[in-house]
């Protein structure tokens, strides 16, 4: 090296060693690196090339980020689904008749909503029946212009046993639910463009008043696309004869399993093999085994892209010893043994593949966080997950620097300086 030269990178830390640390003499034993230096030897290789060093670090966040960003929003979704689930309850029934022996539909009794109510283990029970109706925005509309919205008779009680709210106006109560008022459901509303009550629409050939509309209720779905309206009224102008198409039973929590097992029996006694009963929030359980098998498509994809971002430390890194060729010659020359070699790859490598992780991982918890506020989830991001993918950076990071390492350690020091 030429005196007065200005010294920089891995020669500048070699040379602020002190001098008694270099050997001597044959029988002088090498000088030990400790972990100061192995950190300040590596990183000073990764500052002498900031732009390769952030394209390699790029290839491995953006394969942690995607991993992270699965296993996040999954799980955000996933406690976004609990969440509701613990406010509407687990313990939620619905009987709906099923078919005779023929094929044929059948009918429950009139008397089935009040004989499951008054079930011992039974809250509450309501129900609603389905009416050949159909509901227009107005009388101008075209009879086949449905659009896929239900016309229902309800009972007063169904939001205390579904747990129905309301986005805006009121529930039917003893007075209306015998004159021409209706609820819509979320989604019917939408479709018939009615933004608040107090408006009318066209219901079965006669106009009705809209008094409320519905929020959206994750147990009951069939309602969002449905106009409820009274039992009454539905008996008195709509030619629906009374009998029930779908009770909703809320049963105490520790005899859910005890009351579903009855409820055919109660609801139909003479012949309750024709009698279907399910549990809503068995649907969403099954809806979320499905996003966990899509979660672990996604995190194969993050696991490929994770594995190029791999490669790319390790074109890194071998070009790294290609160019440095003359600089590992003159360390071996001054007394670093070949493990110290070794040791300064890999911890490069080592430092490279961290600083992708950690920002992957910073990265997917900001996606995360954006897409879970804009679906008015919680941001929840499992701190295995963040772990994870620290520990996986590093794993591909040593797996990366393995092969570099070596080839640089055995590259002997008058081949080094040699190389022009």
């Amino acid at each position: 090296m030429r005196r007065g030269k200005h010294k920089s990178g891995p020669e500048a830390a070699l040379a602020a060693r002190p001098a008694a640390a270099v050997p001597s003499g044959p029988e002088d034993v090498p000088a030990r690196l400790g972990p100061r230096d192995v950190l300040r030897v590596g990183a000073a290789g990764l500052r002498a090339r900031p732009l390769r060093v952030f394209l390699s670090a790029l290839g491995i966040a953006i394969g942690i980020a995607a991993m992270i960003g699965v296993v996040g929003i999954s799980t955000s979704s996933r406690a976004q689904l609990q969440a509701t689930l613990d406010r509407l309850g687990t313990n939620l029934l619905t009987v709906a008749p099923g078919k005779d022996f023929f094929g044929d539909d059948v009918e429950m009794p009139k008397e089935s909503v009040g004989m499951i109510a008054r079930m011992p283990g039974v809250l509450s029970g309501s129900g609603t029946g389905s009416i050949d109706a159909k509901v227009y925005r107005n009388d101008h509309i075209p009879d086949g212009e449905t659009g896929g919205i239900s016309v229902q008779a309800a009972r007063l009680d169904l939001p205390q046993t579904i747990g129905l709210t309301m986005a805006d106006g009121t529930w039917l109560n003893a007075g209306t639910s015998r004159y021409p008022a209706v609820v819509l459901g979320s989604a019917a509303a939408e479709r018939l463009g009615v933004a608040t009550p107090n408006q009318q629409i066209w219901l079965g050939g006669q106009w009705f008043t809209v008094v409320g509309i519905l929020e959206s209720n994750a147990l009951a779905p069939e309602l969002d696309s449905a106009a409820l309206v009274g039992w009454d009224v539905a008996q008195t102008r709509l030619g629906f004869d009374g009998h029930p198409t779908t009770i909703y039973t809320r049963a105490k929590k520790d005899q859910v399993e005890a009351v579903r097992e009855l409820l055919a029996a109660t609801a139909n006694p003479e012949s309750p093999n024709e009698i279907e009963v399910s549990r809503p929030s068995d649907a969403l359980a099954a809806e979320q085994a499905t996003d966990k098998a899509f979660t672990g498509l996604l995190l194969g994809l993050g696991g490929v892209a994770l594995l190029v971002g791999g490669v790319g430390v390790a074109n890194t890194m071998v070009i790294s010893v290609l160019e440095r060729r003359a600089e590992i010659g003159l360390r071996r020359s001054l007394g670093a043994t070949r493990g110290q070699i070794r040791l300064q790859f890999l911890t490069e490598s080592q430092l490279l593949a961290a600083l992708g992780g950690i920002g992957g991982v910073g990265l997917g918890i900001v996606v995360t966080a954006i897409y879970a506020l804009s679906q008015g989830w919680p941001t929840v991001v499992p701190p295995w997950a963040m772990a994870g993918g620290v520990v996986a950076t590093l794993f591909i990071g040593a797996i990366a620097g393995l092969y570099p390492a070596v080839r640089a350690a055995r590259l002997a020091p008058t081949e080094a300086l040699a190389t022009p």
